[in-house]
C-alpha cells in the first residue's frame, strides 16, 4: 500500500474512486497535516498559509510525489525536494480559462471605463456620456507568457478583433522571442504579463520598459507581483505616460492599505482573484490528480510536471 496525505475538502470528490492500493490518511486542520505529514509518499499539502505548505513538505521525509492545485509553486523549498527527488505537479491551466477571462474583463474595464459606470450608479447618478471610448478592435497588445494562459488569452483577444503579438522561448509566425519584444515596446496598446515567476521574469518589466511603451498603453498583469518593478510603475503613473494598468497581482500581497496604486484612478487592483472566480478548479483538480495516479501506478510520466530547479 501507499500512503497518500490529502486534504479532506477533497474527500467528496475523491471518495469512492481511488484505487485499493492508496492507503488515504484525510487532514481536516493544519494540526493533523502536520503530524501525518511524515507518512506521505503521495501528498496534497495545499493550504491558505504558505508557510504551512512549506512546513507540511518539510515533515514529509517518505515525500515520492507532490501535487498541488496551486500553479506557481516558486515558494516551495526547491533544494529540498531536489535533494530528496520529490516529482512535483502543479496546477497549470486548472485556473487559465477564469484568468483569461479576466484578463478580458479588465481591458473592457478599462477601455470603456466601467470603473466609472459603477461610481455613478453607487451615486445614484446618470452619467451623460460614457467614460470610456475605446475599442478593444483594432488595437495591438503583447503576450508576455504563451502557456495556458496566454494562449487562452490570444484566443479571446483574437475574436475581439485585437492584433496580438506574443513572446514565446522560441520565435515564429506572429511570435517574438525573448531578445526580441523590447525594442518594439512602442507599438503596443496593451501589454499582458503572463509569464512564470523566475529569476529571469523577476522585475522584467522596469523603468527602462515602462519608458519604452507607448504613451498612454495598458499594463495588464495576472503573473506575479514582482515580475513589476512596482516603484517603477508608480514613478510612470504618476508622470501620465502609461493610459493605466490592470493589477490582479502586487507586491506584497495583501498589498498595504496606504500603498500609492489604491489610489490611482487609471489603475484597478483585483486582489489575486483572477484565478478563484470559478466554480470548477477542486473539480478539475481532482481529476487531473486521478489521471495523474493511474500513471503513478503504471510508472508512466506524470502530467503537469513542475520543475524546482527552473521554478515552473
Amino acid at each position: 500500500m501507499t500512503v497518500a496525505v490529502l486534504n479532506a475538502m477533497l474527500k467528496p470528490l475523491l471518495e469512492g474512486r481511488l484505487p485499493d492500493w492508496l492507503d488515504v490518511r484525510w487532514y481536516a486542520t493544519k494540526g493533523e497535516a502536520m503530524d501525518l505529514a511524515p507518512q506521505a509518499e503521495i501528498g496534497w499539502f495545499d493550504m491558505h498559509a504558505k508557510e504551512d505548505m512549506v512546513e507540511a513538505i518539510t515533515r514529509a521525509t517518505r515525500l515520492k510525489w507532490l501535487n498541488s492545485i496551486i500553479a506557481g509553486l516558486d515558494f516551495l523549498p526547491a533544494d529540498l525536494l531536489i535533494e530528496r527527488g520529490v516529482t512535483v505537479t502543479n496546477g497549470a491551466g486548472i485556473n487559465a480559462l477564469t484568468i483569461a477571462e479576466y484578463v478580458v474583463m479588465g481591458m473592457l474595464s478599462r477601455a470603456k471605463g466601467y470603473r466609472e459606470v459603477v461610481r455613478a450608479q453607487d451615486r445614484h447618478e446618470w452619467l451623460r456620456d460614457a467614460p470610456g471610448k475605446r475599442e478593444l478592435a483594432g488595437s495591438k497588445a503583447l503576450i508576455l507568457g504563451y502557456g495556458a494562459i496566454g494562449q487562452l488569452v490570444d484566443a479571446r483577444l483574437t475574436a475581439f478583433g485585437v492584433s496580438v503579438i506574443k513572446v514565446r522561448r522560441n520565435a515564429g509566425p506572429g511570435t517574438l522571442g525573448p531578445d526580441d519584444w523590447r525594442p518594439r515596446l512602442q507599438e503596443f496598446d496593451w501589454v499582458i504579463l503572463a509569464v512564470p515567476a523566475t529569476p529571469e521574469t523577476d522585475g522584467m518589466i522596469g523603468a527602462a520598459e515602462l519608458a519604452a511603451m507607448k504613451p498612454g498603453a495598458e499594463l495588464v498583469n495576472v503573473a506575479r507581483g514582482a515580475v513589476v518593478d512596482q516603484d517603477a510603475l508608480v514613478d510612470a503613473l504618476r508622470a501620465g505616460h502609461l493610459g493605466g494598468a490592470f493589477l490582479d497581482v502586487t507586491t506584497p500581497e495583501p498589498l498595504p492599505a496606504d500603498h500609492p496604486l489604491w489610489s490611482f484612478d487609471n489603475v484597478e487592483v483585483t486582489m489575486h482573484l483572477s484565478g478563484r472566480s470559478q466554480t470548477l478548479m477542486m473539480a478539475r483538480g481532482a481529476e487531473r490528480f486521478l489521471d495523474n495516479l493511474a500513471h503513478w501506478h503504471a510508472g508512466l510520466p506524470l502530467e503537469n510536471r513542475f520543475d524546482p530547479s527552473l521554478g515552473y
